[in-house]
């Protein structure tokens, strides 16, 4: 009852600085009357639909209207927020004289103008618009048989934020299949909540096909760890549900143990690990059981959705080759470009997106393919990650 009491008092007071702004422009205030009342009308509609229903929890649908109600709550009712506390700043210093500063409330209408356009390009926009990364990585002891070898790296799907969204994800599959991979490597988070976001996506994601096989791993959004304490007792069967899911995308499934596979002559273990926890209590697998018996690899590859296992347990500690993480989403806003990188992710994961090296190994962190919680991404495309094994 509290939130819908502030949205109605925000509701009330942006409509009232509308028309004492406007009051000398009729044309300008009826416009500005028919957006409000259109973003109004969503917005209620959104907060109604999740508030009432009674159906699963992890129903796609829901989570996809819950993820819309935060989109709107972040460029709807935070930029009226921003307006109202503007325009009324504006009134306290005019209390003796009355009315309002006029520049202060001009000011406050450009900011939430801007605020709503940045969050709606980047809802409408930002969030499909895949970005292929190519990269080629060196390593000095590169078995002759991996020479060339191309790997698509994919992760932090999210499915349900592709639920009324299938095309898009078509293509993305369209996408990696012409990139001719000879390996798939996705490493986790294939929904926010429960199974059920899976939804048949199955379907789409089986045309994703590799010359030696596609490798996945459980993301901490995987284990049932975001469900309601209420939900908690069908964790385990979230756990077994998912895993039925990515193996029959294809995948084959990494829970704290490895595959030894022979690519070209070469025989190459790859590693996978199982993420949950919540930030900043994240719990990885068993790393010492996943890789025990990989002494007669060639090369190893170590699938952990979260980069920050890469420094804890592998450099150093391991001979493990090449690390392929996710988790970040580069918390989905930033500044990506060929010279320079920026998020606020890197203050919580100082491997956020990108290569990183130390010594002989490598790692490669993707910031994710979908969207959690707010459905945008601001200048921090979605991933799909091409990378090509040289010697150096």
């Amino acid at each position: 009852m509290i939130v819908f009491a502030i949205l109605i008092i925000i509701e009330v007071l942006s409509l009232i600085v509308l028309r004492e702004y406007y009051h000398l422009n009729r044309t300008r205030f009826f416009v500005s009357l028919l957006i409000h009342a259109g973003l109004s009308l969503w917005l209620w509609f959104l907060l109604a639909k999740t508030t009432f229903y009674k159906g699963y929890f992890d129903s796609p649908g829901i989570i996809s209207m819950r993820m819309n109600l935060m989109g709107m709550i972040s460029g709807v009712v935070v930029p009226r927020i921003i307006l109202v506390f503007a325009h009324y700043t504006g009134k306290l210093f005019r209390i003796k004289k009355g009315g309002f500063v006029r520049w202060l409330t001009g000011s406050g209408i450009v900011v939430s103008s801007l605020i709503f356009t940045i969050i709606a390009l980047g809802t409408l926009i930002g969030r499909f618009n895949f970005k292929t990364e190519e990269i080629t990585i060196k390593f000095k002891n590169l078995p002759s048989g991996l020479e060339g070898i191309r790997i698509v790296h994919l992760s932090d799907m999210h499915l349900a934020c592709f639920h009324r969204h299938r095309d898009k994800l078509e293509k993305v599959m369209e996408k990696i299949n012409s990139l001719k991979p000879d390996l798939i490597i996705n490493t986790g988070d294939y929904v926010n909540y429960g199974w059920r976001e899976s939804d048949r996506f199955d379907t789409i994601l089986r045309k994703a096909v590799s010359r030696y096989g596609n490798y996945a791993v459980l993301g901490n959004h995987d284990s049932g760890t975001y469900l309601p304490d209420s939900l908690q007792p069908a964790r385990e069967e979230n756990i077994v549900r998912n895993s039925e899911f990515i193996i029959s995308t294809g995948s084959h499934l990494l829970k704290d143990e490895h595959v030894i596979r022979k690519i070209n002559g070469v025989n190459v273990a790859f590693i996978g690990v199982i993420t949950g926890g919540k930030h900043p209590y994240i719990t990885h697998g068993d790393l010492k059981k996943a890789i025990a018996g990989t002494d007669s690899s060639d090369f190893k590859i170590l699938l952990a959705h979260d980069p920050n296992q890469w420094d804890e347990e592998v450099t150093g500690k391991t001979d493990i080759d090449l690390t392929f993480s996710g988790h970040t989403h580069g918390m989905q806003m930033g500044i990506v470009t060929k010279k320079f990188r920026w998020s606020p992710s890197k203050y919580f994961y100082p491997e956020w997106n990108g290569l990183f090296r130390e010594g002989d190994q490598a790692l490669y962190v993707n910031r994710g393919l979908g969207v959690l919680a707010i459905p945008f991404r601001i200048w921090m495309p979605p991933e799909i990650t091409l990378i090509t094994l040289v010697s150096e």
